[in-house]
C-alpha cells in the first residue's frame, strides 16, 4: 500500500483548529474531526446538549475505553480515506494517548501541527462564536483544564509544525495555505 501522509491538527479550544482543517478541506483534502465523533456520541444518546455535556462524554468514554478510544476509532477511517487520498486531516487531537495511537498506525508518515493563540484571544472567539459546548469562563477554564490533563500542552510543545493564530484570520489561512502547498 501506497502510503500518504497523516496530518493532525491540536490546539486549546478556539485557537483555530477548525479554520486550519477549512484551508486543508478547501484545497481537497478529507478531514477527520474528533469533535464531530464527540458530538455524533451525544446526539446518539439523545442528551441535551450543554457547555459542559460534550466534555463529560468526552471524559466517559475514556474512563470506560482508555484515553486513545477516539484514536483507535478513527485509525480505520483514516486508512480507508488513505487508499484514495495522499494527505488525510485529523482535526481536533487532544491527547498523548491519540498521538501514540497515530504514531503506531502510521510512523514516519504521521505529523502533528499545533495552532497557538493566548487565552484572551481564545475567549473572545469562544464568546462571539456561539457553540452549545462552549459556555461561560468557568466552563472555558474548565474546558482549559480538562484538556491540558489529556496531555494537550505537550502534544502543542512537541509538534511538527506550529502556526500562531493571535492576529487576524486572514494571516492565519493565508500561512496555512503558503505552508500545505509547499509540502
Amino acid at each position: 500500500m501506497n502510503m500518504g501522509l497523516v496530518l493532525a491538527v491540536c490546539g486549546m479550544p478556539a485557537s483555530g483548529k477548525g479554520e486550519f482543517a477549512t484551508v486543508l478541506s478547501n484545497s481537497g483534502i478529507p478531514v477527520c474531526s474528533m469533535g464531530d465523533m464527540i458530538r455524533s456520541e451525544v446526539t446518539a444518546r439523545e442528551i441535551e446538549e450543554s457547555p459542559r455535556i460534550f466534555g463529560e462524554v468526552a471524559a466517559e468514554l475514556r474512563a470506560q475505553h482508555g484515553d486513545g478510544v477516539l484514536a483507535s476509532r478513527l485509525v480505520e477511517v483514516v486508512n480507508e480515506l488513505l487508499t484514495e487520498n495522499n494527505i488525510v486531516l485529523i482535526e481536533g487531537m487532544r491527547g498523548t494517548a491519540e498521538r501514540e495511537i497515530f504514531q503506531l498506525a502510521w510512523r514516519d508518515h504521521f505529523q502533528v501541527v499545533a495552532i497557538v493563540a493566548d487565552t484572551e484571544t481564545r475567549f473572545a472567539r469562544i464568546q462571539s462564536r456561539g457553540r452549545s459546548q462552549d459556555g461561560n469562563r468557568t466552563d472555558f477554564e474548565i474546558r482549559d483544564q480538562r484538556e491540558e490533563g489529556w496531555g494537550l500542552d505537550k502534544l502543542i510543545i512537541e509538534a511538527n509544525h506550529k502556526f500562531s493564530n493571535d492576529g487576524k484570520l486572514s494571516t492565519l489561512m493565508e500561512n496555512v495555505s503558503n505552508w500545505f502547498h509547499g509540502l
